[in-house]
Formats: structure tokens, C-alpha cells, sequence
């Protein structure tokens, strides 16, 4: 018992540890980044998620490649090892090398750049440094230290009834320690999912053979994949460690059951999840902070906590899952007989596998619901009048000037292999990079019209084929895609009627 006591012990201290470490890291990031960019939120996170890439490319190159495929007898190029990084910053899963390449320490670096850029894990920054928090905590502590007394805007001072002073120092006081405890709450959900992810993933792996013969076959490390799985997963990244992704693992339905829900608890459902967790949190402790969040979610600051009452979540998950089902009833009918995509595959394989793919596709952009979602009316009343920029800032206009961009890049691969780089290949490839779904028709050699007999099929998107200057407008789309929340209506749910 004793034995068991000082382990409990040490875990403890080792827990406090790395949390007041974690803590005092990104309190320094998160502070550096907005004295320089003071009360501006899309200058922040740009920089925020530029730096970590960097310091993330920075990582990947000071560390020894993998040596397991001699076919590579050279070292990733730098811009590709960049561009693995942002693309694993963004969540948009681009990729321009196998990824059979990095070694575990590589890998590892990548799981740390996924888990700190995931949606939810910056919205838990967001929360915990939020201003709002530290100016009720001020406030209180100004109602408390000046009593009775307040000041008009004459700067007259002027006494105030007691009773109304208390009541607004204990909203102000209730305020705070909701959004204290919905950031606990937060980083407590980022936990327990990759938590229980993990285990389950890992569970599988050591049940099923088939699974575990995969990654022997590789060479992979089966706790790194787990852990890199469970994470990637998680934050709709995509990057997996083996070169062909999920298709290592096509005929391995459980695996694919097992990833369905972590794709969809941290990506649309996610606001559905939490409300419900309140919810029941509420109903379980009866704590006045979680009744709180449930009525005054717009005073929160907390975008991911919808406004409005628990059916407004319904009909969020609701048209979630309705574009999951039509999507899966398209596939189904389009590639449910086809050789090259669901040959050798049981009917129960291929329905698995086919949810699988549509549900991966899946990133509505800031909460797509067929009942609008009411928010502030200052925002509802705003209206652009002019004509350019009714063009410009859209997200098509967008998506044109960034095709437009790598057509002009990659014009003389266009005139000598056009096949492979087709005008609906580019714009493909810029789709999936700004909507970082990561998505690619990818590369054959087949498909030349020139064969040089040099040609090598890779497992990696067509991007891996673009020159410099393509590759880094790509670079450009993912990280816009990133922060298309910031553009002139992608702040708000669409209406779709």
C-alpha cells in the first residue's frame, strides 16, 4: 500500500509538473503573440500557426529521417518537410512525402504539432486566455475594493444602491468562474477522447492480427501509432504513418469503426458533445456555473458553445448527419461494383469502408445547419454594398485566384503532361487544401504521355509533383483555408434555407 501510495505520489508531481510547464509555455507564446498583435484575432492565430510550423519544420529537420525504405537515398527536400508541417498545423493532411520516410522521432514532432493546431485544442487557448475572463476577474475585484462608489462619465463619483451593486458583482463573479470552468471542462473533453482513443485503438490492434501484421510489415511502432492515430484523428488532420493511409487497413471494418467517432467528436459534433456533457454535468452536481453556460453561452465568448437552446445543437448534429447519409448514398451507388476501389471486399467491408471515406470528407465550415442560428444582431444587419468586394470576398473568388495562381506555376508541366496535371486535378487539389481535407487524385506514371522510364508512382498527393513556387501557394490555400473563419461570411453558419 505504501509502494502504491508514493507511486500515486510521484504521478502527481509529475502531473503538476508538466502542466505548470505546458502552462507557462503557452502563456509566454500566447503572450508574445498578442503584444505583437495587440486586438487582433486573425494577426494572432496567423502568427500562431505560422510559428509552430516553423518551429516544427525546424524539428523535422534536425532529426535522423527513417532508414527503413532504402529507395530514399537522400534527404526530404526543405520545403517539403515545411510543407509537411504547415500541413499538419492546418489539419489539412497535404502531403508531398511518404510518410514511411519519418522516423518515430519525426512522428512524434508531428503528433505534438497536430494536438497543439487541433480546433478544439486552440479554442481551449482561446478560452483560457480570453479577454473577457481576465476583465470580469478585474471588474470583480473593482466592485469589491470601491464598496458603494462608481464613477459616471463626468468622472463624478456617485454612490449606488447596495443591492444592485451586489447583484451585478455577483453576475460578474458567476461569469467568471463559468468560463474558468468551462475551459477545466474543455481541457478535461481534449483528455478523456484521446485518452479512451487511444486505448481502444490500441486494444484493437493487439486483438486483431491482421491489424498488428500491417504495422510489423512496416516496421512501424505500434504505440506511436497508436498515439499518432488517436490524435491525427481527433483533430481532422488525416496523417496516418503508413504510406497509403487507411487503405494499409481497408479490410479492417473495426478499425474504421473505431475512428468514425473521433473524427466526428472533434469536428462537427463537437458543439453537440459539449452542450450535452453541460448538460448532464448540470444535471449530475446541479452547480450554478453549468446552468450558466446553458443560458448565457453568447456572454461565454465560447464560439463553439452555439447559442441558443439545446435543439439548436439537434439540428446541427441532425444536418451533420444528413450530409454523412447522402454523401454515403451517392458513393455507394457510384463505386459499390468498382474493381478499382472495393475489389476483394465484402458487402459489409464496403459499406464500412464508404462511410468511412464520406464521414472523412465531412468539414462543414463554421457549422452548417438547415435551421439558421441566431446570432448577435449587429452581425445579422451587416451588409456589403459594394460590387468588387461582393466578388473578392467570397470564398469561390477566393478558391479562383489560388487556381488561377498554381495554373500559371505549373504551366509547363500542364503543355507536357497534361493528364496528370488536368485544370480539374489543380482544382481539386486547391479545394481539398483550402477546406484542409486533404484530399488528392495523386500522381501516376502510367498517365504520361512521355515516359522517360524514370517515372516512380510515390504514395503522396499530386502536390508532391509541383515545382517550388506551386507547392507554396498551396502552403498559402492551406493556411487560408485554416482561418477561413475570418473571411466575409465564414464567421457564420450557412443558411441553407
Amino acid at each position: 500500500m505504501e509502494k502504491m501510495s508514493d507511486f500515486f505520489e510521484k504521478v502527481k508531481h509529475l502531473y503538476r509538473y508538466f502542466r505548470t510547464l505546458l502552462h507557462h509555455f503557452f502563456r509566454g507564446l500566447m503572450s508574445m503573440i498578442f503584444v505583437v498583435f495587440p486586438m487582433n484575432q486573425f494577426w494572432s492565430e496567423l502568427c500562431y500557426f505560422t510559428t509552430l510550423s516553423s518551429l516544427g519544420f525546424l524539428a523535422l529537420k534536425f532529426s535522423r529521417p527513417s532508414v527503413l525504405l532504402p529507395s530514399h537515398d537522400h534527404l526530404p527536400k526543405n520545403i517539403d518537410l515545411f510543407f509537411t508541417s504547415l500541413s499538419a498545423a492546418t489539419a489539412s493532411s497535404m502531403s508531398t512525402l511518404e510518410m514511411e520516410v519519418f522516423s518515430n522521432t519525426q512522428l512524434f514532432v508531428l503528433i505534438v504539432i497536430t494536438f497543439v493546431t487541433g480546433e478544439v485544442f486552440t479554442s481551449f487557448l482561446e478560452l483560457h486566455f480570453s479577454k473577457s475572463a481576465k476583465s470580469d476577474s478585474s471588474t470583480f475585484k473593482y466592485y469589491s475594493n470601491n464598496n458603494n462608489r462608481i464613477t459616471d462619465q463626468l468622472g463624478i463619483v456617485i454612490n449606488r444602491e447596495a443591492g444592485e451593486e451586489e447583484e451585478e458583482e455577483e453576475e460578474g463573479l458567476l461569469k467568471f468562474k463559468s468560463i474558468q470552468m468551462l475551459a477545466v471542462l474543455v481541457g478535461c473533453y481534449l483528455l478523456f477522447v484521446h485518452v479512451a482513443g487511444a486505448a481502444i485503438i490500441s486494444v484493437y490492434l493487439n486483438l486483431v492480427p491482421s491489424a498488428r501484421n500491417v504495422l510489423k510489415k512496416k516496421g512501424l511502432n505500434q504505440q506511436i501509432f497508436t498515439i499518432f492515430t488517436a490524435v491525427s484523428t481527433f483533430a481532422n488532420c488525416g496523417f496516418l504513418p503508413t504510406n497509403e493511409n487507411m487503405m494499409a487497413f481497408r479490410t479492417n471494418s473495426g478499425l474504421q469503426l473505431i475512428l468514425i467517432p473521433l473524427i466526428l467528436t472533434g469536428n462537427t459534433l463537437y458543439p453537440l458533445c459539449l452542450r450535452f456533457t453541460i448538460l448532464a454535468l448540470e444535471k449530475i452536481t446541479g452547480k450554478e456555473e453549468f446552468r450558466y453556460m446553458l443560458k448565457n453561452s453568447r456572454e461565454l465568448g465560447y464560439r463553439h458553445l452555439i447559442p441558443g437552446n439545446t435543439m439548436g445543437c439537434v439540428y446541427l448534429g441532425i444536418t451533420a448527419l444528413g450530409y454523412v447519409l447522402v454523401q454515403l448514398i451517392l458513393f455507394c451507388s457510384l463505386e459499390w461494383n468498382s474493381e478499382a476501389v472495393v475489389d476483394g471486399m465484402s458487402g459489409y467491408e464496403k459499406a464500412v469502408g464508404s462511410l468511412f471515406q464520406v464521414v472523412s470528407s465531412r468539414y462543414l465550415p463554421a457549422y452548417t445547419s438547415f435551421v439558421p442560428i441566431i446570432y448577435a444582431e449587429n452581425e445579422i444587419k451587416k451588409k456589403r454594398s459594394d460590387f468588387w468586394e461582393q466578388i473578392l470576398f467570397t470564398q469561390l473568388g477566393y478558391i479562383t485566384i489560388f487556381v488561377i495562381l498554381v495554373c500559371i506555376t505549373e504551366a509547363e508541366s500542364m503543355k507536357t503532361d497534361p493528364l496528370n496535371f488536368s485544370v480539374f486535378a489543380i482544382v481539386f487539389e486547391v479545394v481539398s487544401a483550402y477546406g484542409n481535407v486533404g484530399f488528392s487524385i495523386g500522381y501516376s506514371c502510367e498517365r504520361r504521355l512521355n515516359s522517360d522510364g524514370e517515372c516512380r508512382d510515390a504514395w503522396y498527393g499530386l502536390a508532391g509533383k509541383w515545382s517550388y513556387g506551386g507547392k507554396f501557394v498551396l502552403m498559402v490555400v492551406m493556411l487560408f483555408g485554416r482561418l477561413k473563419k475570418f473571411n466575409a461570411r465564414g464567421g457564420r453558419a450557412w443558411k441553407l434555407f
